[in-house]
């Protein structure tokens, strides 16, 4: 038992309620193998093999490599912990109607808050910041479509993944305080 419970909202509820009418089968399985783009275990090991990769380069891509995998350790952590402050029942154990039209279960029963996958992503989308505009973009929009199938599986109300994304976000514009990224370019260095 946690210390503390979270209630979804009555925005949450006809939400979850909406997907849980009007999903099927078809949109469960896709969008439960496109959630696995958002998973700690599979970002942890592209972070890593960033990282590894970037050893060899200058030490712009070097110091990106260092925050990527920081960011990634960080971002795996954190959820597990806040897990054990906070109790939510995950919105797909509290429909019959979800489960004949193919939503399956999520997770333990009441680690619904806040969202992991959305914390990664938020922090994904937060790093993204220095990109140039069109994959900055990208990379943004292919964060919160993997957010969106945490709700559209039921794994998490939707406040759940708004919490997890800022989450994620603001722990990756802290850790740049300890990692240096990105490293700015001076006035003096361009001439």
């Amino acid at each position: 038992m946690s210390l503390l419970t979270v209630k979804p909202t009555k925005f949450d509820e006809r939400i979850a309620r909406t997907v849980a009418r009007k999903t099927n089968r078809r949109a469960e399985t896709v969008a439960r193998g496109l959630t696995w783009g958002a998973d700690e275990k599979i970002l942890l090991a592209l972070a890593a093999a960033g990282w590894v990769l970037s050893r060899t380069q200058g030490e712009p891509l070097r110091r990106a490599g260092n925050h990527a995998l920081l960011v990634a350790a960080t971002a795996s952590v954190f959820p597990h912990l806040l897990k054990t402050v906070f109790d939510q029942t995950r919105p797909d154990r509290k429909t019959v109607l979800g489960h004949v039209h193919g939503i399956s279960f999520s997770g333990k029963r009441e680690d619904a808050f806040p969202s992991g996958h959305a914390l990664h992503m938020g922090a994904l989308a937060s790093a993204a910041g220095p990109l140039p505009a069109g994959p900055r973009w990208a990379i943004r929009a292919l964060a919160v479509g993997l957010c969106l199938t945490r709700i559209v599986v039921l794994a998490h109300w939707a406040s759940d993944v708004v919490a997890g994304f800022a989450l994620g976000a603001a722990l990756e514009r802290m850790l740049r305080l300890w990692t240096g990224y990105p490293i700015e370019e001076t006035d003096d260095a361009a001439t």
